[in-house]
């Protein structure tokens, strides 16, 4: 009964989802998205603010959307700074204090399909490729006894491969064991899907499908290139009838999200990338930032607090599972870490492999791809369905077609494992993939014993393997997460075979208070500054010589502005503790008129953590995302750091045996400087040996982690400044005092006020109190009038002024003809006074900006 009342609850869940999505007319219009804190009613902000509240942005709790007429401005961005500014004034709550988070939407191009086109003309199956009769006479047996009569099954390679027999995902096995995908969904999020072709329309999920670029519910294809979509989805959910070949879980359900065919804001996106996700529960996305080996972009904010939380809310809490294409750059030198997308922990990012288990000659590489699967190359290509009622595709290819075929290999996953959470995803991806071509030289062997390759990630997905493993998976504890203070470098990069190496040391204890226990994820966010970003070339060797190749040289990126808080991501180091030396290597690869300066960095450690009841939820992202981990603190690189050479055998480097510490967040803690020696070629000793420092020092005072004779001249110079202070103080002491003696104001004839005039006076006290006068102790009885009118007079913040009467605002025959001489000298005005020392505190435009970016207003 609860599971029913439940399912009925998720169901209207799903059909109102679709009324949240209100069509948008940017010509006429501005659109805003404002988080609002759960005390802040949408209505009273519209109110005050004068919008249109048009309903919550998707799935995203305490986000909403709200219109306004078009200005160039951004109005309500306008109205907080103003807002910030009265309350600093007047102090109470209003209803724009519940607006946590602003963002003025505006139409972008989409992203770009993973197309391929064949690189040598129209794909032909080599003449001379002959099958094998046993595995014909399989193929034909697994047809029959599971009743599959597809035309085209039997040139469907990928699903069972005659030719070159093994290079296959390994399913037919899988289904004739009754695992067919039943109760998964794939939610296909491209340029449409065609829900009326006789392939499909029997596994269509309509309610978890719409439209996000023609604002309907049918998300069919619309435009003569919308085929991509429907192909994909064809791959992973084609029926097992009599129309064209089958899907690799022909029993799921598939859902389609467009969003690649017209222009989109940021706000649609993340609406689709949460679309129905308690039902939706892969997302299957072949698209990205161009593969031009040039571009390097990321989702916005919303689009990534769509995706946190969905890994955290999605399928009642499991979370949602993102597969990504690794992208068809590879000719053009791009590389998947270069993509905001693809470069996510929350993304499964899959490679291709072609039918002979070649790597194809457009599939990317880079340190966050997890798997490979196969796709075109090699003369063929992948066969797969259509846009029309019964129309099939020949010619589907690059890593667009890798991406589905994984997710409909999950799907099967979820069949027998609904209770997998999105990590537990990962990780038997990982665990289960089967390394291909392993003498191509791309190879190391990690630290937990297994094989990874940059070209390869972990292997080709295994149908079979990867169920069979799921039957018995122990679902993994909570994630959790350890960041290093950021560490600052600021040094130039030398041009050539060398780089800088920059290390940072992580302690046990560190990961123990972070409650991490193993490693899965790794990330860098770096800003680099350089003249050409396509000379930079980033490597990061973890405390067992793992090593990561986290940005590549890329000849056509011409671009000036180096790295900006660009963030890296690796899943080679899956499994290591964490604990040692991680050592950062920034290399400027061709010595021409190009050069840089390796600016900070700082890293990032994400996996399982010890104690399930400790662990926490990640907050959603802000526009400085490191701002919401508590990275407070940051160091800067010892003068130690050097340059080294590369090591040939980087990549071949060979693991130690995994240590079983555990990792998290530092306080404290420094970064430590780099052996002279090449890195990879160090001894493991020479890893773990503690440098030998002398010293001078009392215990008391710090060593700084440096030789006794830095130690010497940093403590001498602080000795000098402390010196030069203290001889500066008496030289001001003094000569005020002179000063103060020789004015002729000590001559004034004063009395004790009465109580009348105390009275009079009692905001006056508030001045002496902070620092009292020159008549006397202030704030107390004995005040004196000549110390009041020195104090109030003599010059002071404008909050003086206005605490003493206010005289700016007096007529000049009613201040004191001493005020009267210094208006009329200096004209009265706000900017004069403020030449004299006064920060005022007024409503231009210039005070706004500060606002805005975050800088404190003058006062």
């Amino acid at each position: 009964m609860k599971l029913s009342a439940l399912t009925s609850l998720l169901g209207l869940a799903a059909l109102t989802t679709a009324a949240n999505v209100v069509p948008r007319d940017f010509d006429a219009n501005d659109y805003y998205v404002l988080e609002l804190d759960a005390q802040t009613s949408p209505v009273e902000v519209a109110r005050s603010l004068g919008l249109r509240h048009e309903g919550p942005l998707g799935e995203i709790k305490g986000h909403h959307v709200f219109a306004a007429r078009k200005t160039e401005h951004d109005v309500v961005k306008r109205e907080l700074v103003q807002r910030r500014r009265r309350k600093r004034d007047l102090g109470a709550r209003d209803t724009l204090d519940g607006v946590l988070f602003s963002s003025k939407q505006k139409l972008r191009a989409p992203w770009t399909k993973r197309i391929i086109p064949p690189r040598y003309g129209p794909f032909a199956r080599k003449d001379n490729a002959q099958a094998v009769p046993e595995a014909v006479q399989k193929q034909s047996h697994v047809a029959t006894t599971l009743g599959i009569a597809d035309p085209i099954f039997k040139d469907q390679w990928h699903l069972f491969n005659p030719v070159q027999v093994g290079h296959d995902v390994n399913v037919t096995d899988v289904w004739l064991s009754g695992v067919t995908g039943k109760n998964a969904t794939v939610a296909i999020v491209d340029d449409g899907l065609d829900m009326y072709s006789d392939d499909l329309k029997d596994n269509y999920y309509a309610q978890g499908s719409y439209d996000f670029n023609d604002k309907t519910s049918e998300p069919k294809p619309r435009l003569a290139e919308d085929r991509h979509g429907t192909r994909c989805a064809g791959e992973v959910s084609a029926v097992k009838n009599n129309v064209c070949g089958v899907g690799v879980a022909y029993d799921s359900k598939i859902a389609g999200l467009r969003i690649l065919s017209k222009l989109i804001s940021d706000a649609d996106e993340a609406v689709a990338m949460n679309y129905d996700f308690q039902h939706n529960q892969i997302y299957s996305c072949s698209w990205g930032p161009p593969d031009d080996g040039k571009s390097m972009d990321a989702p916005g904010i919303l689009i990534r607090r769509a995706m946190l939380n969905a890994v955290q809310n999605g399928r009642g809490g499991l979370g949602s599972i993102y597969v990504f294409a690794s992208g068809n750059g590879a000719p053009s030198e791009d590389n998947c870490n270069f993509d905001g997308y693809t470069n996510s922990i929350y993304s499964i990012t899959v490679g291709a492999l072609d039918r002979e288990g070649k790597h194809p000659y457009y599939s990317e590489k880079c340190s966050a791809g997890l798997v490979v699967t196969y796709s075109s190359g090699s003369g063929d290509a992948i066969h797969t369905t259509d846009v029309g009622q019964n129309t099939c595709a020949s010619n589907h290819g690059g890593t667009s077609a890798a991406a589905p075929l994984a997710a409909g290999i999950f799907a099967l996953v979820l069949q027998v494992r609904p209770d997998l959470s999105w990590r537990d995803m990962q990780y038997l991806a990982m665990d289960t993939a089967v390394p291909v071509n392993e003498d191509d030289g791309s190879w190391q062997t990690t630290t937990i014993g297994k094989k990874f390759s940059h070209t390869f990630g972990y292997g080709k997905i295994d149908s079979w393997g990867i169920v069979e493993a799921a039957k018995t998976w122990k679902n993994v504890k909570p994630q959790a997460w350890f960041f290093s203070p950021w560490i600052h470098v600021n040094q130039p990069i030398p041009e050539g075979d060398k780089g800088i190496a920059v290390s940072f040391e992580i302690t046990e204890d560190m990961l123990k208070e972070a409650n991490l226990e193993r490693v899965e994820h790794v990330t860098v966010t770096m800003n680099i500054e350089h003249t050409r970003r396509g000379d930079i070339s980033v490597d990061l060797f973890s405390p067992n010589k793992v090593v990561s190749h986290l940005s590549t040289t890329r000849s056509p990126d011409n671009v000036e502005a180096g790295y900006v808080d660009w963030t890296f991501m690796s899943v080679v180091h899956w499994g290591e503790s964490g604990v040692g030396t991680w050592t950062i290597v920034v290399k400027d690869t061709i010595e021409n008129k190009h050069h840089g300066t390796f600016t900070d960095w700082h890293l990032k450690l994400w996996g399982e953590s010890r104690d399930p009841q400790k662990a926490t939820l990640l907050p959603m992202p802000t526009e400085d995302e490191d701002d919401n981990h508590a990275i407070t603190s940051t160091i800067t690189a010892p003068a130690s750091t050097t340059t080294i050479a590369p090591d040939p055998a980087a990549t071949n480097t060979q693991a130690i045996s995994i240590p079983s510490d555990h990792p998290d967040r530092p306080v404290n803690s420094k970064p430590t400087g780099t052996s002279d020696a090449p890195l990879p070629s160090a001894t493991q000793d020479e890893q773990e040996a503690e440098p030998t420092k002398s010293t001078w020092l009392p215990s008391f005072l710090p060593d700084l982690g440096v030789s006794a004779s830095t130690q010497a001249w940093i403590y001498g110079a602080l000795a000098l400044i402390v010196v030069f202070c203290c001889g500066l103080g008496i030289y001001l002491w003094i000569a005020r005092r002179r000063r103060l003696r020789n004015n002729a104001r000590d001559n004034y004839e004063f009395e004790l006020l009465d109580e009348e005039e105390a009275e009079g006076l009692a905001t006056g006290e508030k001045r002496g109190a902070a620092g009292g006068g020159v008549g006397g102790k202030g704030g107390k009885a004995g005040k004196t009038r000549g110390g009041e009118l020195y104090d109030a007079f003599a010059g002071g913040s404008d909050d003086e002024d206005d605490e003493f009467g206010g005289y700016r605002d007096r007529p000049v025959d009613e201040v004191s003809p001493r005020v009267s001489e210094k208006r009329e000298r200096h004209g009265g005005s706000d900017e004069d006074e403020e030449e004299e020392g006064h920060h005022v505190i007024g409503d231009d435009d210039s005070e706004g900006e500060d606002e805005e970016e975050g800088r404190p207003l003058r006062r």
